[in-house]
């Protein structure tokens, strides 16, 4: 069984994230999405409500899990029996940093790593930058499945009219 990782801390997922799961999914048995949980910093969502709402929004993929792990990623790939991480890559920027954790991957377990360009339409798209426009009151439908959205308007701006 071809099983692949797509890690991240998810906070909040969009839809550039699910792009590049949903692409994977189809390339591979199973996809585990990996929730990192890192005590270091505090997210705008619990790890428990982004895996959540991963759960909802990837519910549609029959070979799609989520699970959360915390330490190195190649230890939640050995305990998961994958051999391949996914990543997406926004711009030039992103390969510079996403090259040598996957050479220090592979060296460390022999983790492969399978770069995936994103969709051009989510190549500015990042959880910060949605975070950003959502905390003022900015529409951010295009960016976010409907669950997403809701609960970052609950999050960040709970005074104002809901839709």
């Amino acid at each position: 069984m071809r099983r692949a990782v797509c890690p991240g801390s998810f906070d909040p997922v969009t839809n550039g994230h699910l792009d590049i799961i949903g692409r994977s999914s189809r390339l591979f048995d199973e996809v585990i999405v990996g929730v990192l949980v890192n005590q270091s910093k505090s997210g705008l969502f619990t790890v428990e409500e982004r895996i959540d709402m991963l759960r909802e929004v990837t519910a549609s993929y029959d070979n799609v899990r989520v699970e959360s792990f915390r330490g190195l990623l190649v230890d939640f790939c050995r305990a998961q029996q994958a051999s391949v991480l996914v990543k997406g890559l926004r711009a030039v920027s992103d390969f510079d940093y996403e090259l040598q954790m996957a050479q220090m991957n592979i060296g460390l377990a022999g983790v492969e790593t399978l770069f995936m360009p994103t969709n051009p339409l989510y190549s500015f798209l990042s959880s910060s930058l949605v975070k950003d426009v959502a905390k003022w009151g900015g529409d951010i439908s295009a960016h976010v499945p409907d669950v997403v959205r809701h609960a970052l308007q609950t999050r960040l701006t709970p005074n104002l009219p809901r839709d």
